[in-house]
């Protein structure tokens, strides 16, 4: 069946397609990713043996600057896959000149990037654990924490009224205003302008005691079409409306546990949910449930696939591909992302080149299996 899913995406991928305009918003980070090839224990041991000795250097730690943010790393894998991407996000003047710098498409609009006092700065620790890479993330949220309504102009709702889609991300980092921002602007999406609305709040732990509220004015209200979420998130939320969903982790499994949140999340609420983990990726509403199984690649890094998967679905949306295809498409822009050498998103070409790839491998693997 995978194999069908590829070729729809491939036939997708090829076609002359007519332009999207999409608006994403409202968090741009300039990012360090910092790779260290242990365990987090081990590293902890690593930086106890530097302070007992009064301070000190820890070498040959591999260390890059990059673009970050959620709307913005969706922004540069959605240009890449050619669709036209607006973004409205904020930073300080430094902020500017690096993100003209980092993001150099013709496809992407950064008039209504917002200059305020201070960045939004992320390094990421990403460490090899038994389960594969998995990153830490400190963050200094800066001006983005007062992002709200205030922030937006007439001619930031006029894009929001054209835009085939609008996304908001990162709820936890518009720590004061976030549910506003998002009530705000997905109301005003839906009463006045003609795209699907999109949310991928990002972790919202770390602004918990807001959630109820955020629940309450936004996720129930029927102003979000398609709430992207990732086993984390989908079982935070889905505790929020079911005490018993933490209590049954160990009887399921995380994954599982996961699964069955998102299906309660799709049963009570009026957004379309889409799921997507390390090894499987899935799209529930109140009558149907879809599962595609993610590609197995070399992990290089694990900041920003997320982003990328998001990419891919939003415009697998957009395009009306089938769910199969679409969830395939975007386990596929992902795929690529996290096992590129360069942390690069694809092209319409290189993602074809991947699929390609990809279906080879399958075949390969099935003649195997036959054979045994």
């Amino acid at each position: 069946m995978l194999e069908a899913h590829l070729e729809e995406v491939k036939e997708f991928l090829r076609s002359s397609n007519e332009d999207v305009n999409i608006v994403v918003m409202p968090d741009f980070f300039l990012d360090r990713f910092i790779s260290l090839n242990c365990n987090p224990s081990v590293f902890s041991r690593m930086v106890a043996e530097v302070a007992e000795r009064k301070g000190g250097s820890i070498d040959g730690i591999s260390q890059t600057d990059f673009r970050g943010g959620n709307a913005v790393n969706t922004a540069s894998a959605l240009a890449s896959l050619d669709a036209k991407v607006t973004i409205i996000a904020c930073t300080d003047r430094l902020g500017v000149k690096l993100l003209k710098l980092y993001v150099k498409s013709p496809k992407i609009n950064l008039s209504h990037v917002k200059i305020l006092q201070k960045p939004s700065i992320t390094t990421a620790l990403e460490f090899n654990t038994k389960n594969g890479k998995t990153n830490i993330m400190l963050r200094d949220v800066g001006s983005l924490s007062d992002f709200g309504p205030e922030n937006l102009n007439s001619a930031d709702f006029e894009v929001i009224e054209k835009a085939d889609c609008v996304c908001v991300f990162n709820w936890a980092g518009t720590r004061r205003f976030g549910t506003e921002l998002a009530q705000t602007v997905f109301h005003h999406a839906k009463m006045k302008g003609k795209g699907k609305t999109y949310y991928d709040t990002a972790d919202p732990t770390p602004n918990r005691e807001k959630a109820t509220k955020l629940m309450q004015k936004v996720l129930q209200d029927k102003i979000v079409d398609i709430l992207s979420l990732n086993e984390n998130e989908a079982v935070f939320y889905a505790s929020l409306l079911d005490d018993e969903i933490g209590k049954t982790k160990q009887k399921r499994g995380f994954e599982n546990l996961a699964r069955h949140s998102a299906k309660l999340l799709a049963s009570r609420l009026s957004a379309r949910i889409d799921l997507h983990t390390t090894s499987f990726s899935a799209t529930f509403t109140k009558n149907s449930e879809t599962i595609v199984p993610a590609f197995q690649v070399q992990a290089l890094r694990a900041t920003g696939a997320g982003d990328s998967w998001n990419a891919g679905n939003i415009l697998g949306s957009l395009y009306k591909l089938s769910d199969e295809a679409r969830l395939t498409l975007a386990n596929a822009v992902a795929a690529y992302y996290i096992s590129n050498p360069e942390g690069k998103h694809p092209t319409r070409k290189e993602l074809i080149r991947f699929c390609n790839k990809m279906k080879k491998k399958q075949t390969t693997k099935t003649d195997k299996n036959q054979i045994n």
